[in-house]
């Protein structure tokens, strides 16, 4: 949007005048033929008394209140004009695309009936819209600028993760004549009716959160990545009133950084982590790493009947044989195993690389995770 110090220099009134003049602005639009409820031009008389009677208060009070379409800013720029004096202001919405459509023609490549005359002409031309952030959601974080990053970077905190739920061993009340009977509460029920049993309790099996662990690899070769990737395990951090989320850095070493990821500021929480991982953007060896996860934590009990999400592009400088040897360990203690490789969205991509060739038989899940839509796929994944 733009600067709202690029409306006009307009010779606005006071404001009983402006207030009369508001009605006159909706009228003005009326006869632009844009649609201004009354609700509208009342909305209009709040937003000036909040945002005062400046030039700029005024104008885009009523661009936020009177205007509801994009398509209509020129003729509202025209009524403002009109009822305030000045000259045109820039429009500052987003300018629809208009491309060119060629209708559908027979087999033998001529145009249909009429397609030469200027009516049809007009009728092949189509009004298209596209948005910044959807293209954005799909574009890849390593090729993205400084601001594009930015911007997905506060797609990636909006995220909401949720996990996969489990049976439980505490039952939970059941409505209907679902489940077993509920023997307790139905002799409660029954002592205000002289133990006649009117409504019979009934439980049925409850549900808990499963555990979600996050591998997530911040070597060297991740680096267009692990930013991205880091602020995703915070968002599922964040989250973990919905149940609860353990995240480890891997690289030459393993590091547990929940604690550091736990506030919900995500440029603090990614300072805190960047400072306990003494090996970012260094060199990889996942085979090592896995292992140590799996003898302090992981078989330990940390990973056993979770979700285990492992961030990583396969390159391991290490034995590929360990790592293959950790994975089928964690596989065995695991619910289930996600990989999730920035690489795999390339054209031409395999996963011939040691490392990643020795842990794939022993994932359940290999998905994408480049874009801010793949992150969003992995999100939707994990609570299944």
């Amino acid at each position: 949007m733009a600067d709202p110090a690029t409306a006009p220099a307009l010779g606005v009134a006071e404001p009983p005048e402006v207030g009369v003049r508001a009605v006159e602005l909706a009228a003005a639009l009326r006869r632009e033929g844009v649609p201004v409820p009354t609700g509208a031009t009342v909305a209009y008389a709040r937003a000036l008394a909040a945002a005062g009677t400046t030039p700029s208060g005024v104008y885009w009070s009523g661009r936020a209140t009177l205007v509801r379409r994009p398509e209509d800013v020129p003729a509202y720029d025209r009524a403002f004009a009109a009822v305030f004096g000045g000259g045109p202001v820039a429009a500052a919405a987003a300018v629809p695309r208009v491309v060119e459509v060629r209708l559908d023609t027979g087999d033998d490549g001529a145009a249909p009936a009429g397609g030469d005359d200027e009516e049809s002409q007009v009728a092949d031309v189509r009004t298209v819209r596209w948005s910044a952030t959807e293209q954005l959601r799909h574009r890849d974080l390593a090729a993205c600028t400084p601001e594009e990053l930015e911007q997905a970077h506060r797609l990636i905190a909006g995220l909401r993760v949720r996990m996969a739920c489990r049976p439980s061993r505490r039952k939970r009340p059941a409505s209907g004549d679902r489940g077993t009977l509920d023997l307790r509460r139905t002799v409660r029920r029954a002592l205000p009716t002289g133990g006649e049993v009117l409504r019979p309790a009934r439980l049925q099996p409850g549900e808990q959160p499963r555990r979600l662990v996050l591998l997530v690899d911040v070597s060297g070769s991740m680096e267009p990545y692990s930013r991205a990737l880091v602020r995703f395990a915070h968002a599922a951090v964040v989250a973990r009133r919905h149940g609860r989320v353990e995240v480890f850095a891997l690289g030459t070493r393993v590091t547990r950084i929940t604690r550091e990821l736990s506030t919900h500021d995500p440029d603090a929480a990614l300072r805190r982590a960047a400072a306990v991982v003494a090996d970012w953007s260094g060199g990889t060896r996942l085979g090592d790493g896995v292992r140590r996860f799996n003898d302090r934590w992981g078989v330990r009990g940390l990973a056993r009947g979770a979700v285990v999400v492992v961030l990583s592009d396969g390159w391991d400088r290490g034995d590929p044989q360990v790592l293959g040897e950790e994975m089928a360990r964690l596989k065995r203690v695991a619910h289930r195993v996600v990989w999730v490789n920035p690489l795999k969205a390339t054209p031409g991509y395999a996963p011939l690389a040691g490392g990643m060739a020795a842990a794939l038989p022993h994932v359940d899940e290999f998905v994408e995770g480049h874009s801010v839509a793949s992150l969003e796929a992995l999100a939707e994944m994990v609570a299944r």
